[in-house]
Formats: C-alpha cells, sequence, structure tokens
C-alpha cells in the first residue's frame, strides 16, 4: 500500500485483517510479513487487527503449549476466558496466550463444573486413543460446559501436515457438540478441510461438511464409545469422498480446463522461444 494516502486507517485495517483471515494453514507468519510491508504501520497492525489475530487462532484450532504441562491445548472460542487467557480442561487450568507469537504463558488452577467432570474425561480419553490411531500430529480437547442451560460436552480435534519445503500444507479440523441432558440427544459436528499447494502455481482446497447424528446418552464410558465410533464413521466416509472427488476431477474436470500439450504435442521450451514461429514473427517486427 504504498500509494495509500487516500486510503483511512480503518479501510488499511479492515484489508489488512481480511488478508491474515485467510492465511493458508501453517501461513500466516509469511501473510503477516507481506502485510507489514504493504501497510508500513506496525503499531496500527498490531494494535487495530489484534482481532484478526485472535480470530485466526481459534478458527484454526491453533496448538498452545503451556511450560511445566505435557499435552498440548488447542486455542478454540470455547476455551475462551476474554482478556487474551483460555482454558485448559486436560489440566484445569487457565493462560495467557499471545495470538501474534503464539506463546502460552501463566498458568493458573481453574474451577470447572464438577458434574460434568466424569463425562468430560470420559470422552477425553476415549478421543485422544481415536486420535493417536489415526492423526499422527493430531491434537484434541474436549470441553464440558453449560450452554443455555444444558450440560453439554465439545470435543475439537485438530491434525495438520506443514511442508513448506515441498510447496504444500494442510490442517485438519473438526467439532463434535451433543448435550448429556436427555437419553437421545443430537450430535452436531463439523469437518473441515484446507491445503494449499503453491509449486510452480497456487492452489487451494477448502472444505467442510456438516454432520448431524442421533447420539444414546447412557453412562459416561458407554456414550464416549458411541461418540468415537460416530466420529470415526463420519471423518472417514469425508475424507474418502473428497480422494473419490479428486479422483475423478483428475480424469474430468482438470482435462476440460486445458490441453495436456499443445497441437505441436510438445511442451514449449521458453528459454528457446525464438526457435518457434512465434519468436521468430515477434524478431521481425
Amino acid at each position: 500500500m504504498a500509494d495509500n494516502e487516500g486510503i483511512g486507517d480503518d479501510e488499511k485495517i479492515r484489508i489488512a485483517a481480511d488478508f491474515l483471515m485467510h492465511a493458508p494453514p501453517g501461513e500466516f507468519n509469511e501473510v503477516f510479513n507481506d502485510v507489514r510491508v504493504l501497510l508500513e504501520n506496525d503499531n496500527l497492525l498490531k494494535e487495530e487487527a489484534a482481532h484478526a489475530f485472535a480470530q485466526y487462532n481459534m478458527d484454526q484450532f491453533i496448538l498452545a503449549k503451556i511450560d511445566g504441562y505435557e499435552d498440548q491445548v488447542l486455542i478454540t472460542e470455547h476455551g475462551d476466558l476474554g482478556n487474551g487467557c483460555f482454558f485448559d480442561p486436560q489440566n484445569n487450568i487457565s493462560f495467557k496466550f499471545d495470538h501474534l507469537r503464539k506463546q502460552a504463558s501463566d498458568p493458573r488452577p481453574h474451577e470447572t463444573d464438577a458434574a460434568l467432570r466424569p463425562w468430560r474425561d470420559a470422552c477425553d480419553s476415549a478421543l485422544r486413543a481415536y486420535v493417536k490411531d489415526y492423526y499422527p500430529s493430531g491434537v484434541c480437547t474436549v470441553y464440558g460446559k453449560i450452554i443455555d442451560g444444558q450440560q453439554t460436552i465439545i470435543a475439537c480435534i485438530e491434525g495438520h501436515q506443514y511442508q513448506p519445503v515441498n510447496f504444500w500444507n494442510g490442517c485438519y479440523r473438526s467439532e463434535w457438540k451433543f448435550s448429556i441432558s436427555q437419553p437421545t440427544t443430537e450430535l452436531i459436528g463439523v469437518m473441515k478441510i484446507q491445503v494449499h499447494y503453491y509449486e510452480d502455481g497456487n492452489v487451494q482446497l477448502v472444505s467442510h461438511k456438516d454432520v448431524n447424528e442421533t447420539l444414546k446418552v447412557t453412562d459416561e464410558s458407554q456414550t464416549a464409545k458411541d461418540l468415537v465410533k460416530i466420529i470415526e464413521k463420519e471423518e472417514l466416509g469425508y475424507q474418502v469422498a473428497i480422494s473419490e472427488n479428486y479422483q475423478t476431477m483428475s480424469g474430468t474436470t482438470f482435462k476440460a480446463l486445458r490441453r495436456q500439450l499443445p497441437i505441436t504435442r510438445t511442451k514449449i521450451d521458453w528459454n528457446k522461444i525464438l526457435s518457434y514461429r512465434v519468436g521468430k514473427e515477434m524478431q521481425s517486427t
């Protein structure tokens, strides 16, 4: 934004925040540095776009590692305590989180609803075993909260692969929510996939699927097992469907977009462009 004298600060921040919110997984720092160059005002960016940093981290289920504790916790809206503090339900602590540096600090004890603790712990244990089996770098965080007077369990999963040396980064997230107040309840879920591939081009896959299933609420242990069974079925079906869709697109949609080779049936060597007819015509003009 070198020639941006006619743009007000509010508009500059809106544009900058939009860039940041659409940063591909694992590439926030790169986008942030580019936005800094464009905006040319670090104070304005850090003070006025702080909400974008926080929202991006919560949307992406960014991981937080707290000193003195073994397991990582996800940064989500469900653990947001306000004023830059978040809740780790596994260890019953609150902590401060720097959204720009992505650093956790100042852990303190934080009490929760005791009645929900056995349900949360059972779901957490079952889900951790599932994530360990299916996601090499996966992390899950399970919350027990009172929402609109209903005792509610919320389970969040994040798994990612960042391969910048191979020009791609990808992230998978899912969220599952149900109430334990009734013997039969609705399990509401959403699964999201985002992949960015940028070798010799710039391609993104952004996909999501909503889920509504029926879950029987019995005791803590059995309900947790049934929850994981549904999650496993839905996630497997979703990922298989995406894989099959790409196989179909490879043989149909992508081929329809362009010829695989020019009419000459050979690839153009741009370093020898003058040897082609078009190059000779350009040279003679």
